[in-house]
């Protein structure tokens, strides 16, 4: 085999041989890949000015009576970064004509290979011809025609053309792809930058599925188009079938507008339009959506409520058409690499409309608007922003469980956090900064009744009015390790905060009622203002142990204490203080060695506290691990904080609210087969009486995967729940096939003796194409409404997917 650099007046003639290669790379390009979803770039690629041509063969032939050049026998070109490799190539003088034929292949720069047996083909590449062209993409997309012509430069005709994603099947290359779209003609105009399709048809797993005569894509080297694009149809109880057609605007390069009709055979006609702009630091967009409703009584009837209760769904009576519509925008901003600005704001009629009729973006359940500002460098953290939660709720206003109004403005919210990037003492030193200030219209109660005795529920989760804080914090702490392996970590932690509260006359007169509450002190009044400060000198000791039982195995095992000095907490076990964002309290394994349990800034943890447990992990040479950690907590001075309930009787039933908590504890497993497990729980310090539990396990493997939750809270009459609360989850997933599969899901109410919701669905999946097919329920707790929903997905790779947006079943994989 001879190799060269050509020489320039050879180069001059031979490089025509390459013209073949990039004319079929030119070719390529306008492969018909049906690209609804997803683009494929313009195969051909511009060689670099003064490249090199690289060629190899077996022979090199010049004929001058016949004006051609032939090479023959393992032919190579190499050429700005494209090679052709064909058995033989051979470029005419007179005609300016170039062929390569016998197993000619094709690699494009960026990896696009593009086989065929004959390629002829004129140096200018306006015209030419190939026969038996096969193409396969980098992203693994496939187009195959009898023969390509190519006329003027713009024009490309592939003839009895074939186009899937699908993989040939490396046992069966001549088996059917699951999916393909034959068409007769296909033609690419590469100056309007369209692909035609001229009697296609769609074929699935090898049948013939739809017939289409004459249909219209952008050229796959657009990436934006105006046009439709794939609809989706779903079903639901309330509003019945749906279909939802969008049509795409491509306005410009930076801005675009879909707007989408949704037909409800319920309800009616729904409109929606989304605008989209973006800039070189950022993008917003902006939507709106509306629909005229056609039987607001009839929709209220399917969602358990009579037309006459005061709800937002329903019109005034006899209203037929009641208006129901929404605005939404969001935005961020990148201001420099450190700051970034934005927002997520909702506006509708009603509380609940984006929800109702799945509105992307902004249907679901608790919708936080907000505009916030960010910055991040290094170890400084910053973020400020205001904040509204839309609770989208089908409660009527005047139901005592309803929360929406009742939901606050956040005006604004603060957090700071730095950590010096030098040691302070010879440890870390952190410090965090949080505001926020509170209005509410409404006060938020938890039972909108006469206070119970027998119960003692009745809470004030948030007073009307407004109350602001703000609260810095400083925390110190260095490790030490001895000689014997123990680690002793000191700590010094300052908290000061600056509060004000103004709350409105109703408030006041509503938590006065709860005069006769035993829990709440009423000795105090709520302080319009005040100032606290908490100061902590803590110590932690942990003594890990490693040690092996078994060759390949090695297990930790930790003992560790804490012990937290501090004075008692200010203005607490009153009315003195509105608990907004300290609520969520858990106590359980994970919480044992927090400094403050509290999940929040409103509440503080006071008292001098011990906390002392077992931490263990564990592995195997099999594979397996182990972990657990159990313990206590002890109140060893000082006032109790969670013996201290505030309005929301927060600490009470928590496992702390005396001298000796509730011992806490956690196991796991993981295993190398796809098995793993825990169960976790607290237990009364003295008789050991489980008063909260969850077990988990989940397998997940062929042909089965498994999953099952049980979740177990002991009555807790402060918080409304007088009875105890047991759930079960279960899930499953069995593969019937290669590529199919079932699976369902469970929830059920073991106190309610209530399935509150169920499903089943099957699916299937391979390289290209994916079904998928559910049915849900859903049962409401206090009316036992059911709400069923049908949910199918179909997506072919590079073509787009089709059905309802959400399957409404959580799958198992």
């Amino acid at each position: 085999m001879r190799e060269a650099f050509l020489p320039s007046d050879r180069q001059a003639h031979l490089a025509r041989l390459y013209a073949a290669s990039a004319l079929a790379c030119l070719l390529a390009c306008g492969v018909p890949l049906p690209a609804f979803a997803q683009e494929v770039g313009n195969l051909a690629t511009t060689v670099p000015s003064g490249s090199q041509m690289l060629l190899a063969a077996d022979t090199l032939e010049y004929n001058n009576d016949n004006q051609t050049v032939t090479a023959v026998g393992g032919v190579q070109i190499d050429y700005g970064g494209n090679r052709l490799v064909a058995q033989k190539v051979v470029y005419n003088r007179n005609t300016k004509r170039m062929v390569a034929s016998g197993n000619v292949e094709i690699v494009n720069s960026d990896g696009t290979k593009i086989n065929s047996q004959h390629i002829d083909i004129t140096d200018d590449f306006a015209d030419g011809f190939v026969n038996a062209l096969r193409v396969e993409t980098v992203d693994k997309a496939y187009f195959a025609a009898e023969s390509a012509e190519r006329m003027g430069g713009v024009l490309t005709t592939f003839h009895n053309g074939v186009y899937t994603a699908c993989e040939p099947c490396e046992d069966k290359p001549d088996k059917a792809p699951t999916w393909r779209v034959k068409a007769r003609k296909i033609i690419w105009n590469g100056e309007k930058k369209t692909v035609r399709f001229e009697n296609a048809n769609f074929e699935f797993f090898g049948f013939p599925l739809a017939y289409l005569p004459a249909f219209e894509i952008a050229d796959p080297t657009v990436k934006r188009k105006s046009g439709f694009l794939i609809p989706s149809i779903g079903y639901n109880s309330h509003l019945g079938y749906s279909v939802k057609v969008p049509y795409y605007f491509a306005l410009s390069p930076t801005y675009d507008l879909t707007v989408t009709g949704s037909g409800y055979t319920k309800q009616g006609f729904l409109g929606e339009a989304e605008w989209r702009q973006r800039f070189n630091n950022g993008e917003y967009t902006f939507k709106v959506a509306g629909i005229q409703q056609q039987d607001p009584d009839a929709f209220l009837d399917a969602a358990g409520f009579p037309p006459s209760g005061n709800n937002v769904n329903s019109g005034a009576a006899g209203d037929p058409n009641k208006f129901r519509g929404m605005m939404g925008t969001q935005g961020q901003f990148a201001i420099n690499e450190r700051w970034n600005f934005g927002w997520d704001v909702l506006l509708q009629t009603d509380k609940n409309f984006s929800n109702t009729y799945n509105i992307a973006k902004y249907n679901s359940y608790v919708h936080q608007s907000s505009v916030y500002l960010t910055g991040l460098n290094d170890r400084n953290y910053f973020d400020v922003r205001a904040m509204h939660f839309e609770v989208q709720e089908n409660t009527p206003n005047d139901n005592a469980a309803a929360r929406s109004g009742q939901q606050p403005w956040v005006l604004p919210s603060l957090d700071y956090a730095y950590i010096p990037d030098t040691s302070v003492g010879g440890g870390q030193l952190s410090l965090n900064v949080n505001t926020r200030v509170i209005r509410r219209e409404d006060l938020d109660e938890a039972f909108n009744t006469p206070y119970d005795s027998s119960t003692l529920a009745q809470r004030v989760r948030g007073i009307e009015g407004e109350s602001g804080r703000l609260t810095a914090e400083a925390e110190w702490k260095r490790s030490f390790v001895t000689d014997d392996g123990l680690v002793l970590t000191p700590l010094l932690a300052f908290q000061g905060d600056v509060d004000y509260v103004r709350a409105s006359s109703a408030s006041l007169a509503a938590i006065q009622e709860m005069a006769a509450n035993p829990v709440i002190n009423t000795s105090e009044d709520m302080r319009s203002s005040f100032a606290r400060y908490m100061a902590t000198a803590g110590l932690e000791m942990s003594w890990p142990l490693l040690f092996s039982l078994a060759s390949g195995s090695s297990h930790v095992v930790e003992p560790m204490a804490q012990v937290f000095l501090r004075p008692n907490e200010q203005y607490v076990g009153g009315l003195s203080i509105p608990n907004e964002d300290a609520q969520s309290m858990v106590f359980d394994a994970t919480t044992l060695f927090e400094r403050d349990k509290f999940s929040g800034y409103d509440r503080i943890e006071g008292g001098s506290r011990a906390n002392v447990g077992l931490r263990y992990s564990g592995s195997y040479i099999n594979g397996w691990g182990t972990n657990a950690i159990f313990g206590q907590s002890y109140q060893i001075g000082g006032e109790n904080s969670f013996a201290a309930p505030d309005l929301v009787n927060v600490g009470a039933n928590s496992g702390l609210e005396t001298t000796k908590s509730d011992y806490v504890g956690l196991f796991g497993i993981t295993s190398p087969n796809g098995f793993a497990a825990s169960v976790s729980g607290r237990f009364d310090e003295q008789s050991f009486e489980i008063r909260r539990a969850e077990l988990k396990a989940a397998y997940s493997g062929l042909p089965v995967s498994l999953s099952a939750k049980y979740a177990f809270i002991q009555a807790q009459p402060l918080y409304g729940f007088t009875t105890d609360r047991h759930e079960v989850t279960l899930g499953a997933s069995t593969h019937l096939a290669e590529n199919w599969r079932v699976f369902g899901t469970g929830t059920y109410d073991l106190q309610e003796g209530l399935l509150v919701k169920d499903g089943v669905g099957f699916a299937y999946n391979d390289s290209c194409f994916t079904y998928l097919m559910t049915y849900a329920q859903s049962r409401d707790l206090n009316t036992r409404e059911v709400t069923q929903s049908i949910g199918f997905n179909l997506s072919f790779r590079t073509l787009g997917d089709f059905g309802s947006s959400s399957n409404g079943v959580d799958t198992i994989q």
